[in-house]
């Protein structure tokens, strides 16, 4: 049986603004695009016609079509894929990078300010906040400059605010600068998660972030690592210069590597952001995974958050037993994420993978919360460990399939669509770090989990429930 391109008129999102350089002859533009899926013997998920009422689209619905990504003609282009997947994990790795590497030498920048920690714990506070609202900047500005420009850009920018950090004369000037390298950063994170919807589409999307997802995991326990290592050969103000240089590295196979992946003739749009991500929003499929992906989160940040506290003082843990374990840890929501990537999604719907996670999640942060408050006497770590281990790895079946299905949705917009899915995480992490440790107790933390999960369960079921059902029949027509 030959491929199959399903044309569904009026479905998908519109977005004002669009170019329109490929308005006129929707009919033609949509005939060669099928063309060019014939030729490549490959089911095309969406179009990038900017034509609103015209859209081809795959669902993700029947894992057994779950197996493609984008057709791509250019030898140049597929060669140059590795060296693009390189960036993109470098790119990845940075929010770890600019946010962790620098905790081991917390204690020293408060000396060289003659400060008290809570005023030092703010760069780290400024920095995230610069990387939540930096991304709602950035993403939709990628989405009408193209992404190279924005990239290098911010790449130079965030080279330059660290090595400003480094010649902080003060602590409220750290802050600052700290908010500016966060900001600027952002633009690796935000246009990321671009170039991989720009170059992938359907499931490949979900392959892609959740190897990347291996990166996200190993980052947070390397990056401290390595600060620590570099402290024995310089100091804080060492540490900054050390990002400096990672920026130059960044913008050099940036500049070398990258081509712009967002033509003009691809459709930009040129409206404000605002206008982009209130259409997203009014997306009911988007807005369900973009809630399911922030429940993750705010899971997450949670344990990060009160995870120190919990293990060591109230159920024993050496600092030692605790490194490793979040390092256990990590390493199943990498394994998870790996597994998903190279065996859920091609014989599973991706759907159906995000609700089993967010169901795996409610579980163990209630079976946690469970613990926590007593119910079942005081537990052992052990217990507590075995919860929290099958807690964290069910994030792997989550983040990165929640954002291919979010991601999936748009073509036109996804510098704007991935600014939403980043800021919200970070924004959530705000939100409930200082809410995790507000009582001495691990209930704060568990009740987060559970309520997070709870509620980003009913909201992904009852947002897309309609969307992946309607689809799941026209797979099953014979008139498809």
């Amino acid at each position: 049986m030959g491929p199959e391109v399903l044309l569904h008129p009026g479905r998908g999102i519109p977005f004002p603004g669009l170019s329109g350089q490929a308005a006129n002859g929707p009919q033609r533009a949509c005939a060669a695009l099928a063309v060019r899926a014939l030729t490549c013997g490959k089911t095309l998920v969406s179009s990038r016609s900017p034509t609103p009422p015209f859209r081809l689209e795959r669902s993700l619905s029947s894992p057994a079509q779950n197996t493609t990504a984008t057709c791509d003609t250019s030898p140049e282009s597929s060669s140059r894929r590795p060296v693009i997947f390189f960036i993109l994990a470098a790119l990845t790795a940075l929010p770890s990078l600019s946010s962790d590497v620098y905790l081991p030498a917390l204690p020293d920048v408060a000396g060289t300010f003659t400060t008290t920690a809570i005023v030092v714990q703010l760069t780290l506070t400024s920095c995230l906040v610069g990387m939540a609202l930096g991304q709602l900047a950035v993403g939709p500005l990628s989405d009408r400059l193209g992404r190279r420009r924005p990239l290098l850009t911010g790449m130079t920018l965030y080279t330059i605010a660290s090595q400003a950090c480094a010649l902080a004369p003060t602590a409220g000037t750290l802050i600052g600068l700290r908010f500016v390298q966060g900001a600027a950063g952002a633009a690796g994170i935000v246009i990321a998660r671009a170039i991989i919807r720009d170059l992938y589409q359907g499931v490949k999307i979900a392959q892609v972030f959740s190897t990347l997802m291996l990166i996200s995991g190993v980052a947070p326990v390397v990056a401290p690592l390595f600060g620590a290592q570099l402290l024995h050969v310089t100091d804080w103000r060492g540490i900054f210069t050390t990002l400096a240089v990672l920026g130059l590295l960044l913008i050099a196979a940036i500049a070398a590597g990258l081509l712009e992946t967002l033509p003009v003739a691809a459709g930009r749009t040129h409206g404000i952001g605002l206008t982009q991500m209130r259409h997203l929003l009014t997306d009911r499929v988007f807005t369900g995974c973009l809630l399911a992906a922030a429940g993750a989160f705010a899971a997450f940040f949670a344990y990060l958050a009160a995870s120190p506290f919990v293990l060591q003082d109230l159920y024993g843990a050496t600092p030692q037993t605790y490194a490793l374990l979040f390092g256990v840890n990590a390493a199943g929501m990498v394994g998870t994420g790996q597994l998903n990537g190279r065996v859920l999604v091609r014989r599973f719907p991706i759907h159906h993978i995000v609700t089993a996670g967010l169901a795996l999640l409610f579980l163990a942060g209630l079976a946690m919360l469970i613990l926590a408050t007593g119910l079942l006497g005081h537990p052992n770590l052990a217990i507590v460990c075995v919860v929290l281990f099958v807690l964290i790895s069910s994030l792997g079946l989550l983040i990165g399939n929640a954002n291919a299905l979010a991601m999936n949705r748009t073509s036109h917009a996804a510098g704007a669509a991935s600014a939403l899915l980043g800021s919200s995480g970070f924004l959530i992490g705000a939100l409930v770090s200082p809410l995790a440790g507000i009582t001495n107790s691990a209930t704060p933390m568990a009740l987060i989990q559970t309520l997070a999960a709870a509620l980003a369960l009913t909201a992904f079921a009852a947002l897309t429930r309609e969307r992946f059902t309607t689809h799941s029949h026209e797979q099953a027509s014979p008139a498809n």
